[in-house]
């Protein structure tokens, strides 16, 4: 047998692909195959350059990759661990297979089906396939002209989520609250037949969960379901996420568990697969459903101890699940993944996190307590967490309340805060001790821009309104809390687990823990 080409070749990019590649490389070597790498960016790449067989840096485009299939006369390409940009060629590398075949490459597609993937990926086919299976999703529409979008918007209502589909990093995703911002929308949205716009129903003050698990089309690894600190409509990638989850009933987990093995047999599943839900009181919906890995692989193996990767790619070369070692799961710990933005380096852009990702990089931080995991990965983002001095609270109108409790404990702690009229009349009847400063808008001294810069403010909650001055406000202040390097919140939930934070940084001891996989000693 000719070593080369004997093995399949795998693509990607990014953070999926660092971790993924190692994982799914170990799982092809071991079975005898070369493994070859493509990539279309070397400042991705942070495995050794021996790590696979062969590594190509090359555009990923249909093309070129098949330029590649055909020199490494390759038999199996895997596309699940390369992220968004891998899974795009799915159908466009399908459609070039009897062509490469009768060049001398016979190449399969490993993993879940092309069909299975577009399902899952196309919005129109996946809302068809959960009213089929009885799931719920927001009350949406798709469309794929202008005129479409905005009847749809007409029937939803506003505040509206758009989701294209195939999108990379939530990009061109946003939440519109007005018939101004959806005609602003939908000058730059780019509108084809074959890829169209879903305009979802909003769902607010809804908590947002993550399930990463591996199906072999008969069963499934369920590996582990991550609770979202902000609400859902801010990216998975920029959001602050536990595992376990910390404020959802077993009922409900018990029901996601239930939906993704739905899900999974549905689609007929083989490898790794992520799917976001939210939950709005009772009641459960599905907002997404990635066939491949997600950014989320390497948290959720490190907190489980489960090395996802690897058993998905088992799987993608005809391992299936009860004929691989799977280790025991890590439990008796908390984890936390806190994302890293590059604020600092994009002038203009408002650190306010949104449906479109803006992060470029994420941490970890796992204790034995919520409040000291999340203080270890607040640590290692570098943005510091405040020990003592001002913290300024501004909030929507319907977070007032829930501010109050969050400010007596940071006042306990022994913090000073100003506010402006609005979030300050709101504590008086606390006791809550709190100095009125001016609203910028207002072009008075001392607002709290002054503050800033006098360094009389060490902590900034600001959770946006959607509309009027206070957007220009709170966009000044958080583009200066990025230049000061003043830690801030934009969400009632992140208040208090900042303060939480906080709290154990004053009163507890902070102490490294070490990653652990608990494989049976019958087989180490």
């Amino acid at each position: 047998m000719v070593a080369i080409g004997s093995g399949p070749i795998r693509i990607g990019q990014g953070i999926e692909f660092d971790y993924g590649c190692v994982h799914a490389v170990m799982a092809i070597r071991s079975a005898g195959m070369d493994a070859v790498l493509i990539n279309n960016n070397p400042e991705t790449v942070s495995t050794d350059f021996d790590t696979s067989d062969r590594l190509y840096f090359d555009p990923l485009t249909s093309e070129c990759v098949s330029e590649i299939l055909l020199r490494e006369k390759a038999h199996g390409i895997l596309l699940q661990f390369g992220g968004q940009t891998a899974i795009n060629l799915a159908q466009p590398i399908e459609k070039r297979l009897t062509h490469l075949a009768s060049k001398g490459a016979d190449v399969q597609i490993l993993g879940t089906s092309v069909d299975g993937i577009d399902e899952a990926s196309d919005r129109e086919r996946f809302e068809a396939f959960a009213k089929k299976h009885g799931l719920r999703m927001p009350n949406g529409a798709t469309g794929t002209t202008a005129d479409d979008i905005r009847k749809a918007v007409d029937s939803i209502g506003f505040p509206v989520l758009i989701r294209p589909s195939y999108v990379l990093g939530g990009r061109g995703m946003e939440i519109l609250s007005n018939e101004t911002q959806l005609e602003a929308y939908l000058k730059e949205a780019y509108l084809a037949p074959y890829k169209p716009l879903l305009g979802d129903d909003y769902l607010g003050h809804a908590t947002e969960l993550e399930f990463d698990a591996a199906g072999d089309g008969k069963q499934f690894q369920f590996v582990s379901i991550m609770e979202h600190l902000e609400e859902a409509g801010i990216h998975s990638g920029d959001s602050t996420c536990f595992i376990p989850a910390q404020n959802i009933s077993e009922e409900m987990l018990t029901r996601v568990a239930e939906q993704t093995k739905t899900i999974g047999l549905g689609l007929n599943i083989k490898g790794c697969f992520n799917i976001q839900f939210a939950i709005q009181g009772d009641d459960l919906y599905v907002l997404e459903v990635n066939p491949r890995s997600s950014r989320t692989v390497p948290f959720v193996a490190k907190s489980s101890g489960l090395p996802l990767a690897k058993i998905a790619a088992n799987v993608t070369i005809g391992i299936p699940l009860s004929e691989q070692t799977i280790p025991k799961r890590t439990s008796g710990q908390i984890c936390v993944k806190a994302p890293v933005f590059p604020f600092i380096k994009l002038r203009g852009l408002d650190p306010a996190p949104g449906p479109e990702m803006k992060s470029t990089g994420e941490v970890y931080g796992s204790d034995t307590s919520a409040d000291v995991a999340y203080l270890k990965a607040r640590l290692a983002t570098e943005v510091p967490v405040a020990s003592s001095g001002g913290v300024y609270l501004t909030v929507r109108d319907e977070d007032k309340d829930a501010l109050v409790p969050i400010a007596a404990e940071l006042g306990e702690l022994g913090y000073t805060w100003c506010a402006p009229p609005g979030t300050a009349a709101v504590s008086r009847p606390s006791n809550v001790e709190v100095t009125t400063v001016y609203r910028i808008n207002e072009r008075k001294h001392p607002d709290a821009l002054d503050l800033m810069r006098r360094g009389d403010i060490s902590f900034i909650v600001n959770v946006p309104t959607v509309s009027g001055g206070a957007v220009r406000d709170g966009n000044m202040m958080r583009r200066l809390a990025v230049e000061l390097n003043i830690p801030f919140v934009t969400t009632i939930r992140g208040a208090r687990m900042e303060t939480a934070a906080i709290r154990a940084l004053i009163e507890k001891d902070i102490v490294p823990r070490k990653l652990e996989v608990h494989y049976d000693s019958k087989f180490l």
